[in-house]
């Protein structure tokens, strides 16, 4: 087992931030290499690394693998997930709230659509695609804040986006 590490002080500087993320930080820090540690955790080192990308979820058996061999006390992983779901919810929730803005997107970028007939949740894996194929910075930094991260990095099978 590595050395006890507290994360209490730190929990309230991590909420809503994805725990793969945090997990990466982390193991930069100590210097642990992913395929050391994904065999450490029983974990194929591709799933580890969609983890440490921001692109799965924790699942909670491994978030507890994970603490053990961080020497974090056990649940910490599990609530940093259910932290950053919280927040995850609560910006879809926002961005659903908020109306979403066509006049933001240039025309021309559905220049095969009636752009008035686009619903941004039904149409959502389309507008993000093309706002992703062939819109500008400005765009894409618009489309990932009105969807957030995740779900544009899901649609687009990614991980890195424009911010």
């Amino acid at each position: 087992m590595l050395t006890f590490v507290s994360m209490e002080a730190a929990i309230e500087k991590y909420k809503g931030i994805h725990p793969g993320l945090i997990l990466e930080h982390e193991l930069k820090k100590r210097k642990i290499a992913k395929n050391r540690f994904a065999t450490a955790v029983d974990q194929r080192r591709q799933t580890l690394n969609a983890i440490t990308k921001g692109r799965r979820k924790l699942p909670v058996e491994l978030s507890f693998k994970i603490d053990k061999e961080l020497g974090y006390a056990a649940g910490t992983m599990l609530m940093m997930q259910a932290y950053y779901e919280i927040e995850d919810y609560r910006k879809r929730q926002q961005s659903t709230e908020g109306n979403f803005e066509l006049g933001k997107l240039r025309k021309g970028l559905f220049w095969d659509t009636d752009i008035n007939k686009l619903d941004s949740e039904k149409h959502a894996t389309a507008i993000i695609r093309r706002v992703f194929e062939r819109g500008n910075n400005e765009e894409k930094i618009y489309i990932t804040d009105y969807y957030g991260d995740l779900r544009v990095a899901e649609i687009l099978g990614t991980d890195s986006l424009v911010k």
